[in-house]
């Protein structure tokens, strides 16, 4: 049987699912495109959450990429301007909560991006620079616990204010523009 794979640009406000029971009306992956039957997302973005979400109908594969094998870069518009002391903290792994207990965090790279990127208007506004300056960073992660990232950067006294994926493994976000989805021969994740 062959398999096919999906790159999709998560637009923020949508579930990383095809299915919600709950009756509160959610926007979906299926919404975006007209997926083939038993295609999953390979991990979860929350709703809040943006970028790159691999889609597959092969469930080897997704095992693996969720995996602690396969880094997942994430770009983090904070609040505030973010410190050198705060991304060494960031390096070498914060106490999150996670289940009712506290985590450290596995190591991990971190630094300061020099440049806004452009992944153009987010579907919500977030708060201007009237409430104070906002600052960009780069996190590269190999776990992934519930909204790490997110409780990472509120740890060194950050708040995030808006999160991207734009890797996972070797496969990179690129230019694709919000809701915007290809469809790949294959995914060749190291």
């Amino acid at each position: 049987m062959s398999h096919q794979h999906f790159i999709l640009h998560k637009p923020y406000g949508y579930l990383s699912q095809f299915i919600y029971e709950l009756k509160r009306k959610k926007k979906l992956l299926g919404e975006l495109y007209p997926f083939p039957e038993g295609t999953m997302a390979i991990g979860r973005l929350d709703e809040d959450s943006e970028g790159l979400l691999l889609l597959t109908t092969d469930g080897k594969m997704s095992e693996y990429v969720r995996s602690k094998k396969v880094e997942k870069e994430y770009y983090v518009q904070v609040d505030g301007q973010i410190t050198q002391e705060a991304i060494d903290e960031l390096k070498k792994g914060v106490k999150i909560g996670f289940n009712g207990k506290k985590y450290l965090t596995k190591p991990c790279e971190a630094r300061l991006l020099d440049e806004i990127p452009d992944f153009g208007p987010r579907g919500k506004k977030i708060r201007d620079e009237r409430h104070g300056p906002t600052s960009w960073a780069s996190i590269t992660i190999s776990e992934g616990k519930f909204r790490q990232v997110r409780k990472m950067t509120s740890a060194v006294g950050f708040p995030t204010l808006r999160l991207v994926r734009v890797r996972v493994g070797n496969v990179y976000l690129n230019h694709l523009k919000a809701g915007e989805v290809i469809e790949v021969e294959n995914f060749n994740i190291k």
